[in-house]
């Protein structure tokens, strides 16, 4: 399995963790890497733990880059995925930065409406330039 095909199984995680914690459903993160993939991947895991330790964080700074007083809430769902996935890469983790927002662009062309890879590149440019990288 290819990391852009990881990747999609993380965002579809996400996904589905925004859409149980809406619906103040719990969950094990355990069960939904398992219902995506059969395969046991560090990886996946790994991103996905980080992730959900930091998604306060990660929403609070893509909310700081969101244009004309927007919210990261009032986003569709995929697409707040997509910017989690994107934010967590470029601060937490020592994925190369042009990968994780072109990987986050990619995923955005697929998944979303047209508009959205450009708002996604805006916000993940933003944070590259403007937040520290933060040690795990």
């Amino acid at each position: 399995m290819t990391r852009n095909e990881k990747r999609e199984i993380i965002i579809k995680i996400i996904y589905e963790t925004i859409m149980l914690e809406k619906a103040n459903t719990n969950y094990n993160l355990d069960d939904l890497i398992n219902e995506q993939t059969e395969e046991k991947d560090e990886f996946i895991y790994d991103t996905l733990k980080g992730i959900l330790e930091n998604k306060d964080n990660i929403v609070k700074v893509s909310n700081k880059y969101l244009k004309d007083k927007w919210e990261f809430s009032r986003l569709a769902v995929p697409d707040q995925a997509i910017i989690i996935l994107g934010v967590y890469e470029l601060l937490y983790t020592d994925t190369p930065n042009k990968v994780a927002i072109d990987e986050a662009i990619e995923l955005a062309k697929k998944y979303s409406n047209d508009d959205i890879p450009k708002v996604i590149n805006g916000i993940l440019d933003s944070v590259l330039h403007n937040e520290e990288k933060i040690n795990e």
